[in-house]
């Protein structure tokens, strides 16, 4: 088991502001942060129903601008910390940005792609594999999300 550090602790609460952020305009409470050397490189939520597109994952939004902040193709060095297990669709988009590690809180047992219902981030026949950690204030993530859906459904 790779040991949480207080860093990773510190980028996850900085995920989770932006899935608040998500929650507040109506979104699936999902936030995403890009960091790199200590520093944020790019925030996101998600913004499916903002922008009108199933894709706008906060994941996605938030490889695609550190991608432009850097000028480059690849996040070897980078963390990207998100507060739900990518889906699969995400999980490519980080094999293929070459993301070095991917911090994550609440598992997804319905789509979860870091090791739930499978484990794209790490598997041996991709050109790419992620150091992954999972978990990190999952129970703050996953109260976020299960609120939400309360709040919209109905209990």
């Amino acid at each position: 088991m790779i040991p949480v550090s207080a860093a990773d602790v510190d980028g996850m609460r900085l995920a989770l502001a932006e899935a608040e952020r998500a929650r507040d305009e109506g979104e699936i409470p999902v936030g995403a942060i890009v960091m790199q050397g200590g520093a944020v490189i790019a925030a996101a939520h998600n913004e499916t129903v903002a922008l009108g597109h199933p894709t706008a994952h906060a994941e996605f939004l938030a490889i695609h601008r550190a991608l432009a902040e850097l000028d480059t193709d690849r996040l070897t060095d980078a963390t990207l910390y998100v507060t739900l297990e990518p889906c699969a669709q995400c999980a490519g988009a980080i094999v293929l940005a070459k993301v070095g590690r991917v911090v994550f809180g609440a598992w997804d047992d319905k789509a979860g792609m870091a090791g739930s219902v499978y484990d794209i981030l790490r598997h041996p026949r991709l050109n790419h594999q992620a150091e992954v950690i999972g978990g990190v204030l999952a129970e703050a993530s996953g109260t976020l999300l299960a609120h939400f859906f309360r709040d919209r459904r109905g209990p």
